[in-house]
């Protein structure tokens, strides 16, 4: 019998059946916890585990520090090139437009549609959307678009302005659409939190520069949220408003210190930042320290504002909520009204982002808009994808979310284009080789745009009238408070304040002292680089199944489970106080809120101008009902077989795309203004669009039966057509048809345009 090793052995009395358990770890043998062999391996394991970490967060210091001496630090993967320097503009900004130079392998196709990226300035560095190769620039690069990213220096030009930001990313977006003259549509903009609000902004202001824009994870209405969740939206509230936005402006002499808000994220979820992620360092030191370290190379790359642009910030749009309503205003008069979009948006969320919640990211839909008639009425395409679990960072970084949402968004971002207007669910399923027309599904996942309502929406963000009241009243309050600060204190504070007491606050802010003090700068950590060279010669891990392992496990799921216990606990009582104090009628009197009244959040409705414009509109659009010929005709009947079905799916689109390239057709441009034209049509008079079919078939001789091929293909791409679709495929074959008939056979009449005929 062959001899085994002691750590064998210890091993296999470990794993025999009738061991009695430990009741704080179930499944841990509690006889094996004596044996000296499994203490002894486990305790020089856990020693050299210990060291190696120090050694990772001494790392950790010494990457801080050099990110902290470049001029513009980032996190990128890929190679970029200056295009435009933001603080060069008449305006400056600490902003910049760089070109991302595509990696070898990487063919990018100049007829696609550039990408542009824009990181969020909340605190963190730039760098986050091309954070790893499959990242949203990756993905897009690889579909064959050129990319360019939009980032910034750590600090604000003096005296800039969250407008002086909005002509800047307009001046990039300009150089961007002037750099790609000859490809089919504007640049698609992808917003990452922050980013996303701010993209909306200029795309309101400036709709003819913009492309699809692709919110992932940001938030636009600010109010909004669940009862026993979201506990960030109560911040200000318990703050008392924007009045201590104000006071930390001015300790730091002008400027706000961008780790505040890293510390507001970090104390959503104190287990992980307490707890979780050192642990998961420390126990997996072996092959976690470099994924560790390259994620914290963005977390700790701090970044500052100037006092006046997080106080825009914080009274406009966190406390305010006045990005949704359309009662911003900039300072030359132009009011920032989201409806004046005309590109798609595609709002990209998670159940699981405790940041930007889906209430948040699709509530400025019901905000802005009181019906689906308004929608269309403002021609506005609006798409939507929830994530079931992903986190907030995980919109943006995760891998798997690259892979799958953002590469379908990218392969689909034409299709995306022409959607007539309306709310789209974007529904995903995996790809199969039994799948009708596999090979015209361009990535891993079958991407469906499902027809959505505003009820629909509503449903997701669960509009509250009561909840309302009480963050006008938060408004009002801060509106009230911030007045008696810069009344009373503002002068003492700012007198006493000096530029070195201003950077000892920021060097001493806790998200970023334990950066730099732990690298090797502080001679003890030096130390410990020499002892983790030496444990590297000598490493000696546990084995996995060794019990004390498991009990390892055991308790650090206990410690997290406090934390969590802990963190419910603090944000049931923000929330209580919160809503005791705002939720009383006698403070929301004082304050003019009605406490019985309708909703105090602003509902814009269509203003008399809009309205007057779509009336002068729908009458243009009528009168053309009768105009076209069969590439109208086609696109019209097209859409209404469309109209009778649950969605759009990406094979027929990619069908058609196929059938438009090889007849050389009309550029996507021409093809979306076209079909926008033809649904609108169809939605005003049905009767009469349908009934002018023929005539407009007839005027392009032959080209009527090659058209009708090329619909049946298109319909036929999704698979055979049944019930609504069906019928209306069957009645666009007969108008078909009847527009093939000799124009000038005994006894025809002759068929003008606007004469009605029947549609039968």
């Amino acid at each position: 019998m062959a001899t085994q090793s002691p750590k064998t052995l210890r091993t296999v009395r470990a794993a025999a059946p009738g061991r009695n358990k430990t009741a704080s770890a179930p499944g841990v043998d509690a006889a094996a916890l004596a044996d000296p062999g499994f203490i002894a391996d486990y305790m020089i394991d856990a020693c050299q585990r210990t060291i190696l970490f120090w050694d990772v967060i001494r790392r950790r210091g010494d990457q801080y520090v050099d990110q902290q001496a470049k001029a513009v630090p980032n996190v990128l993967q890929f190679q970029v090139e200056l295009v435009v320097d933001g603080r060069t503009l008449a305006r400056p900004v600490n902003y910049g437009l760089v070109r991302v130079i595509a990696p070898p392998g990487v063919a990018i196709d100049p007829a696609r549609r550039p990408f542009v990226v824009i990181d969020p300035r909340a605190g963190h560095g730039p760098g986050i959307g091309g954070f790893k190769s499959d990242s949203e620039i990756g993905v897009a690069m690889r579909a064959g678009h050129p990319c360019y990213f939009i980032g910034f220096t750590p600090q604000p030009q003096p005296g800039q302005t969250l407008e002086d930001i909005m002509h800047a990313e307009a001046i990039f977006m300009e150089k961007v659409v002037a750099l790609h003259p000859n490809t089919q549509g504007k640049p698609c903009v992808i917003g990452n939190c922050q980013a996303g609000w701010a993209a909306m902004m200029v795309a309101a202001t400036r709709p003819e520069l913009f492309g699809p824009v692709i919110l992932a994870g940001s938030p636009l209405s600010y109010w909004a949220g669940r009862e026993g969740a979201n506990p960030m939206r109560y911040t200000g509230g318990i703050a008392g408003g924007s009045w201590m936005t104000a006071l930390a402006g001015d300790l730091g002499k002008g400027t706000f210190d961008g780790g505040h808000l890293v510390s507001n994220f970090e104390n959503l979820n104190p287990a992980n930042t307490n707890w979780t992620k050192d642990y998961n360092l420390w126990s997996k030191v072996d092959t976690e320290g470099e994924r560790f370290l390259e994620f914290e190379k963005w977390w700790g790359a701090h970044v500052n504002l100037n006092a006046e642009e997080i106080q825009w910030i914080v009274d406009q749009l966190f406390i305010g909520n006045k990005l949704a309503t359309a009662e911003i205003v900039t300072s030359d008069g132009v009011r920032i009204d989201l409806r004046n979009i005309r590109s798609p948006i595609i709002c990209f969320c998670s159940k699981g982002d405790n940041i930007t919640p889906p209430e948040q990211a699709l509530g400025w839909i019901v905000d802005l808009y009181a019906s689906d008639d308004e929608i269309l009425a403002c021609a506005q395409t609006i798409v939507y994808a929830i994530h079931e679990s992903v986190g907030h960072l995980g919109i943006f970084v995760s891998g798997g979310v690259a892979r799958k949402e953002h590469q379908e968004f990218a392969s689909n971002i034409d299709l995306i284009d022409v959607l007539p207007p309306g709310i789209y669910e974007a529904v995903m399923t995996p790809k199969t080789v039994d799948m009708a027309n596999a090979e015209l599904v361009a990535g891993d996942w079958l991407v469906r745009f499902e027809r959505r309502t505003l009820e629909n929406v509503r449903a997701i963000v669960r509009p509250n009238a009561e909840s309302d009241r009480r963050f006008a009243t938060v408004r009002q309050i801060s509106e009230v408070n911030l007045a008696m600060y810069r009344l009373l204190l503002q002068p003492l504070v700012r007198s006493c304040v000096t530029d070195e007491y201003a950077k000892w606050l920021r060097v001493m802010n806790p998200s970023r002292e334990n950066y730099e003090v732990l690298s090797s700068h502080n001679p003890a950590m030096e130390q410990v680089a020499a002892l983790a060279e030496t444990v590297r010669e000598q490493r000696r891990p546990v084995s996995p199944d060794n019990p004390l392992v498991q009990m390892q496990g055991a308790v650090s799921d206990g410690i997290i489970a406090a934390w969590d216990a802990w963190r419910d606990w603090r944000d049931s009582n923000i929330e209580t106080v919160f809503n005791a104090i705002y939720g009383s009628p006698v403070l929301q009197a004082v304050v003019g809120i009605q406490p019985d009244g309708e909703t105090p959040r602003r509902k814009p409705g269509v203003e008399r101008e809009r309205m007057e414009f779509i009336q002068r509109r729908v009458r243009e659009l009528k009168a053309k009902i009768p105009e076209g010929g069969p590439r109208e005709a086609a696109i019209r009947g097209l859409a209404y077989v469309g109209m009778g079905g649950t969605g759009v799916d990406e094979r027929a689109f990619n069908e058609l795309r196929s059938l438009r390239d090889s007849n050389k057709g009309m550029t996507l441009v021409q093809f979306k203004q076209v079909l926008r034209e033809q649904f609108f049509m169809l939605l005003l008079d049905e009767d009469a669009a349908l009934a002018a079919i023929p005539a407009m078939l007839q005027r392009g001789g032959d080209e009527a039966e090659r058209l009708l091929v090329a619909l049946q293909k298109t319909i036929h791409a999704v698979g055979t057509p049944e019930g609504a679709k069906a019928q209306r495929l069957a009645r666009v074959e007969q108008l078909f048809a009847r527009g093939q008939e000799p124009k000038n056979r005994k006894g025809a009449k002759d068929v003008s345009p606007g004469r009605k005929r029947s549609a039968s």
